[in-house]
């Protein structure tokens, strides 16, 4: 499984929406430091995220067995609660990595972050 920043996860806009390939020119922190804000978890991460592949093979498991409607979806709400968590801890780290670079630089990049970061906001908000 490759990460969103790594390239083409198999899912349409899996680098956050915006159509990026994950190119590191993106981001000057990564420039500056050679990583991304997520790379000191990155074991965690991959670990989170294959408990929650886990909890979709579940999901697919359950509908292929016929479980009962209700049971899916409580199953279904567990998944999306980890996902949204994993969301948020990735967008943290961002914040604390990427955008505090930003800050300190000053100007067009800053603001460009800010508004990357807000966009990102907003699209864990309508989930």
């Amino acid at each position: 499984m490759k990460t969103a920043g790594a390239g083409s996860s198999g899912l349409s806009g899996a680098a956050g929406g915006n159509g990026r390939s994950g190119a590191d020119d993106h981001c000057a922190a990564h420039a500056a430091t050679g990583e991304h804000g997520y790379t000191k978890d990155k074991d965690a991460h991959l670990k989170r995220l294959r408990r929650i592949e886990g909890q979709v093979r579940g999901l697919q498991r359950m509908v292929d067995e016929d479980v009962y409607c209700i049971d899916v979806l409580t199953q279904v709400s567990a998944s999306t609660k980890a996902l949204q968590s994993f969301a948020l801890q990735l967008l943290e780290e961002h914040l604390r990595h990427c955008v505090a670079h930003a800050a300190k630089e000053g100007g067009a990049e800053m603001d460009e972050k800010v508004e990357e970061a807000t966009a990102a906001i907003a699209r864990l908000l309508r989930t």
